[in-house]
């Protein structure tokens, strides 16, 4: 039967002698997505979001004319279809009862939950891997990190870098000044404010140095590093093992229906025995789907040069 775990699958189990078992287990990374998305619950197939236009500013009232009145315009709409995810191992009657060694068979289940916190950190960071990609759209029809993003009422606005830049002192402030001039749809200015930095690996102690130093980096300057000194990212660098791009780079902001992961049904774990074959049988499974809404001013990001 395909995919039994067998007495032939590892024969070293059946025999004395062996010293230690490794390659299975190791320390994982504590949870990352929910740096990224906001975590909220579902109960149905899946979620829709929908944008509503704001009123724009008021203009001035004529004397003995009649006041001016507006309207408002339905937006894209956002669907988050919950995806399913499934795995198991069946090991047979005849592998249980001959395994001599408790450090195979009690850490199945242990790599088993492994697999979907893999699983999920990967589904969940692959959104802002994908963020620069033209063919990873968002339901306004370009991709999380645009400097192109379409407004309702008309015209555009960008998340992104006009001209993609590594990650640098004068880089972040350059995005920090385009998070603090943002607008809404229409065009009103908005209290959007940076939250947290979002790297690679390979950025971690350049966001550090950055952060962290008193005065400016990388120059012989006594200037303060006003980013330091005015506490601008106040949750501070956060590092994603999961990120592909070693030179990507995002800003998340305080927009609070913007990314999201929705949890259909909390990881579970199931165990039973086939009656004919008596292999004993495993198996996990959790419901969730990751999505973007008002992503256009929930992250903004730099693909790196």
């Amino acid at each position: 039967m395909a995919g039994v775990i067998l007495t032939s699958s590892h024969p070293k189990a059946l025999w004395p002698g062996v010293k230690a078992w490794f390659g299975r287990m190791y320390d994982t990374h504590q949870t990352e997505y929910t740096d990224l998305f906001d975590t909220t619950t579902s109960e149905k197939q899946y979620e829709e979001f929908v944008q509503v236009t704001p009123f724009q500013m008021a203009p001035e009232k004529p004397q003995g004319r009649p006041v001016e009145y507006t309207s408002e315009v339905q937006g894209p709409v956002t669907r988050a279809a919950h995806v399913l995810y499934a795995l198991g191992y069946i090991v047979s009657y005849e592998e249980i009862k001959n395994d001599l060694y408790t450090q195979v068979s009690q850490t199945r289940a242990g790599s088993l939950a492994n697999a979907f916190r893999q699983t999920k950190e990967r589904v969940g960071a692959g959104i802002y891997n994908n963020a620069f990609s033209a063919s990873y759209t968002g339901a306004d029809g370009v991709s999380l990190c645009s400097t192109a993003h379409p407004n309702t009422s008309g015209g555009t606005y960008s998340n992104r870098l006009s001209t993609d830049a590594s990650l640098s002192e004068a880089a972040l402030e350059d995005m920090l000044i385009m998070i603090m001039q943002a607008t809404d749809d229409v065009g009103n200015l908005i209290n959007l404010m940076p939250r947290s930095l979002h790297v690679p690996p390979a950025l971690w102690f350049e966001a550090n140095r950055i952060l962290k130093s008193v005065y400016q980096t990388n120059t012989a300057n006594n200037d303060i590093n006003v980013i330091n000194a005015t506490n601008a990212l106040p949750m501070g660098t956060k590092l994603n093992h999961y990120f592909t791009s070693s030179t990507a780079w995002f800003v998340r902001t305080n927009v609070q229906q913007g990314m999201y992961y929705i949890e259909r049904e909390s990881l579970q774990f199931d165990k039973d025995n086939d009656f004919d074959t008596m292999n004993a049988k495993a198996k996990g499974f959790e419901w969730y789907s990751f999505t973007w809404v008002d992503g256009g001013r929930a992250v903004y990001g730099s693909a790196g040069a």
